[in-house]
């Protein structure tokens, strides 16, 4: 997409900020993606995720390169797990677009690709332990959106039910998680943006 310039993409933890450096709203106690590595220069995240929330980040020193990840044409999905069984009818309404709060405003969300995943996926044991079926069952679906409003994937599921006890990013464009550990990093020459699907 860009000559002379670096991407990577790598599996950010639970507990970490996506961002290089502290600002005046950051404790300085926070990790951040430079206990990951040495990136170059002028590297910056392109979007972000919580800190409470995991997987595939990308990073990148082009500009323009950021700006197109970031747009509603490339597909972000998320394997999310909820709290309690969920139910075909919250998975219809997933899909068709809920109303959630963004900045004290109320916001539908566009219509989203859903589905209940059949085996548990394979992560990574996180930081900090998710509480265990003996608090009751949950489960876990795959969500994948274009848009990226704060704390989106959470409020969704919030909003048909089904709290997030764990989001897990898996998959940007065609870019995915497959073969990085927790913390891992890998550099690519230019990130692969067709769809999955």
């Amino acid at each position: 997409m860009a000559n002379n310039h670096y991407h990577f993409k790598v599996f950010k933890p639970y507990g970490m900020l996506s961002q290089f450096v502290y600002n005046q709203n950051t404790r300085k106690n926070k990790r951040l993606l430079t206990g990951l590595g040495v990136f170059p220069e002028g590297t910056m995240s392109i979007g972000r995720l919580d800190e409470d929330s995991e997987g595939l980040l990308l990073l990148t020193t082009c500009g323009k390169t950021s700006a197109v990840v970031r747009s509603k044409e490339i597909e972000k999905e998320y394997y999310v797990q909820v709290d309690g069984l969920i139910t075909p009818a919250a998975i219809a309404a997933l899909q068709q677009g809920v109303e959630i709060s963004i900045q004290g405003s109320t916001y539908t969300t566009m219509p989203a690709q859903v589905f209940v995943l059949k085996e548990v996926p394979q992560f990574p044991e996180r930081a900090k332990k998710v509480r265990d079926d003996r608090h009751g069952p949950s489960s876990w679906v795959s969500i994948t959106v274009t848009e990226g409003k704060f704390r989106q994937v959470r409020k969704m599921t919030a909003a048909v039910g089904f709290p997030t006890l764990r989001l897990v990013r898996v998959r940007i464009g065609n870019e995915t998680l497959e073969g990085l550990p927790s913390e891992g990093i890998k550099e690519v020459k230019d990130f692969d943006l067709s769809q999955h699907f």
